[in-house]
């Protein structure tokens, strides 16, 4: 029987950093799963016994026997009990709008395979209104209709990077669904290994929660790289500021940045803004601020080696936070191009995403003329705590800039 044919308990449609996590959990608690994409050389990788999620846990689910015995792979949508679709869906970098063509093609791939009582469940982060409006009329073009003969439910993804393992177990989700029915089967499947609350809602609701979110903490860095900026034209300490200003019992500002990164807060708050422009001045205005955060870094580079006749600059960090190996929409390698389109020469280092051979500050500063931290790593911060005497002393001039 070809797998095509062949019947399952759920399908789990895009294998990338959602998806396959969420296929491998279910196979390892007993669900027969069929794990879809169409990238034919990550389907040879996983068919190989390769992992591609670089977390020790995660490979531990990958090689169980019980993952192996109840997943396979497969370029063809199967007829399924279920489906989970965890596709990308990227922002359009000069509109400023979700980019819904991967998920649409997706769902388009289930509609010949769908048959009655089947679910649909959409992991992938979308626009409000977006089940309502984009997929529930896609899928009905199989002749079935949404809420009748099949269900449709949104349950997004809430995952962090180096913690993966953790957090799709633990993590409370929400649930939106068409109605109670789909809301009970989608919760009968993310019960098999979710220990966190599952929360029912509507479509509508759990699109708009998702984006709420990662908005929230969009806007408060923003506020405090925009205090950041302000206490540098006052010539004051932000650090020193925000310090005393959190001893306000009601008072819990963040530490600015170099700028926001990774696959979810530079580009949800958009999918907002994208259905209701209007409404959104504050949300646009802190996309704006963070946007611009690598710029200003990059001028206050310039600025702190502008005596130096062409100087050498040592670069520690270029991932999208501390301390995990994603450099996805990095503000970091965005200062590095500005730099390097400026003709600067930099060495470049990153012991966590494998970028470069110094693994230490000491080594990068060797012989640099100065020294920019961007992305304060563990080891970066135990280093500048223990050694900084040492670091400025390898350095030809004592320029030394952390974030």
């Amino acid at each position: 029987m070809k797998v095509d044919d062949a019947s399952c308990d759920v399908a789990v449609v895009g294998l990338g950093f959602v998806g396959l996590p969420v296929a491998l959990m279910l196979a390892r608690h007993g669900k027969r799963v069929v794990g879809v994409d169409i990238d034919e050389t990550l389907l040879a990788r996983l068919r190989a016994g390769e992992c591609p999620i670089d977390e020790a846990e995660i490979a531990d689910v990958f090689t169980h026997a019980t993952t192996k015995a109840n997943l396979r792979y497969s370029n063809q949508v199967p007829v399924s009990d279920a489906y989970i679709v965890a596709v990308p869906t990227p922002l359009h970098a000069r509109k400023k709008v979700s980019d819904l063509s991967a998920l649409v093609a997706a769902t388009k791939s289930i509609v010949p395979a769908l048959r009655k009582n089947a679910l649909v469940i959409v992991e992938s982060t979308i626009p409000p209104m977006c089940c309502e409006e984009t997929l529930k009329p896609i899928l009905e073009t199989s002749g079935l209709a949404v809420g009748h003969d099949i269900l449709l439910a949104h349950c997004p993804e809430r995952l962090y990077p180096g913690n993966v393992a953790h957090e799709i177990v633990h993590n409370d989700r929400i649930i939106g669904a068409c109605n109670s029915i789909a809301f009970e089967r989608s919760s009968e499947i993310y019960a098999a290994f979710v220990k966190g609350n599952l929360s029912q809602t509507d479509m509508v609701t759990a699109e708009f929660c998702k984006l709420m979110e990662n908005t929230y903490r969009d806007v408060n860095i923003a506020l405090a790289n925009e205090l950041a900026m302000v206490a540098e034209r006052l010539g004051t300490s932000v650090e020193a500021a925000i310090d005393l200003a959190n001893k306000h019992p009601r008072v819990s500002l963040l530490r600015p940045g170099i700028g926001v990164g990774g696959h979810c807060i530079p580009i949800d708050p958009w999918f907002i803004a994208e259905v209701a422009p209007e409404e959104t001045e504050l949300i646009t205005t802190a996309r704006r601020i963070n946007d611009r955060m690598p710029h200003v870094i990059a001028t206050r580079i310039r600025r702190a080696v502008a005596e130096l006749p062409d100087p050498l600059i040592g670069v520690f960090g270029v991932t999208y936070k501390p301390d995990v190996n994603d450099v996805r929409e990095s503000p970091a390698w965005e200062i590095v191009h500005l730099l390097e389109q400026d003709g600067y020469r930099l060495e470049i280092a990153d012991p966590v995403a494998n970028v470069g051979s110094h693994k230490t500050l000491r080594e990068l500063a060797r012989g640099r003329d100065a020294l920019v931290v961007l992305v304060p790593h563990r080891v970066a911060r135990e280093e500048l705590a223990n050694h900084r005497a040492e670091i400025l002393s390898a350095l030809r001039s004592p320029i030394l800039l952390s974030f």
